[in-house]
């Protein structure tokens, strides 16, 4: 079934992000076969040359490679473990990229449970950036597994991003993006607060990005975020306050599990939690803002 020369994809997750990534892979001419838990969702992909199944077995059966892109490890565990799931008829020349944002101690039994079962290899690849970056093929990704594994998917990676890390062993993909997102929340609450300061000080606090271009401070969180956070601009949403609180949370949980200080981390998770419990699970992760300037 494998060659070298034309992986036929097999992609399951057909949601704001996997849509995109899918897209990404008809234009640049791989054969994508699809499927989706709401397969109504599927239908754009279609039009433009996926063949969507019926069932998960089916595509498992008519493909070389297996890209997921779902919600949680437990949506993973149900598609690749459940009834009439990958695992049961996944074949060992085959190889499932998982680019679900999960967790590493779920990643590496998954990949020991598909392993002992089948032979299959498992790439966790979880990706950075949004649908925006989906779209584009500008995505950062971050892959662990088998050295061969990576490299075989590195094509199909390479599509959809810009930014393609092997971390190590499978499992370290997951642990580098849960270091992404600790810096990436905990930066957001911190630079909320110095535009809150600024405002106070009487500064104006939209002119700070272009003040700040070139210097230390200077990042795409600061040119993305703050002129949002200036003008208490939230929308579209870019991430989720729902989403952050759960990553936040999961780098809580590996610190514990690793006994490493995060005092930081706990903080922004604490902090965070005020203003979700006020502002709601699906608000801009901008919005945090109103935290620090409420009067």
């Amino acid at each position: 079934m494998h060659d070298d020369q034309h992986e036929t994809i097999g992609f399951i997750g057909i949601g704001a992000m996997g849509s995109r990534m899918a897209m990404r892979l008809l234009d640049a001419g791989f054969d994508v076969l699809v499927w989706n838990r709401t397969p109504d969702r599927c239908d754009d992909l279609v039009a433009r040359g996926a063949e969507e199944l019926d069932t998960v077995g089916e595509l498992v059966e008519a493909c070389d490679m297996l890209l997921l892109c779902l919600p949680d490890a437990d949506a993973v565990e149900e598609v690749v473990f459940g009834p009439e799931g990958i695992a049961a008829v996944v074949e060992e020349e085959q190889l499932l990229v998982d680019l679900s944002c999960t967790d590493p101690e779920s990643t590496r039994r998954f990949a020991r449970e598909l392993q002992a079962q089948s032979g299959a290899g498992w790439v966790d690849a979880p990706v950075s950036g949004g649908p925006t970056a989906a779209a584009a093929g500008t995505l950062t990704i971050m892959a662990g597994g088998n050295e061969d594994d990576v490299e075989r998917a590195r094509p199909v990676l390479e599509c959809l991003g810009n930014n393609l890390s092997h971390m190590g062993e499978c499992g370290s993909g997951q642990l580098a993006r849960a270091c992404h997102q600790l810096l990436v929340g905990a930066s957001t609450l911190l630079l909320a607060e110095m535009i809150a300061l600024a405002e106070r000080a009487g500064l104006d606090a939209e002119l700070l990005p272009s003040a700040f271009a070139g210097g230390l401070a200077d990042s795409p969180l600061l040119r993305v975020l703050a002129p949002r956070m200036a003008v208490r601009q939230y929308e579209p949403v870019l991430s989720g306050l729902g989403t952050v609180q759960k990553d936040l949370d999961a780098v809580l949980d590996l610190a514990r599990a690793a006994d490493a200080s995060a005092p930081f981390s706990a903080l922004a998770a604490q902090l965070l939690r005020q203003h979700r419990a006020r502002a709601g699970n699906e608000t801009d992760i901008s919005s945090v803002i109103e935290f620090f300037s409420a009067e």
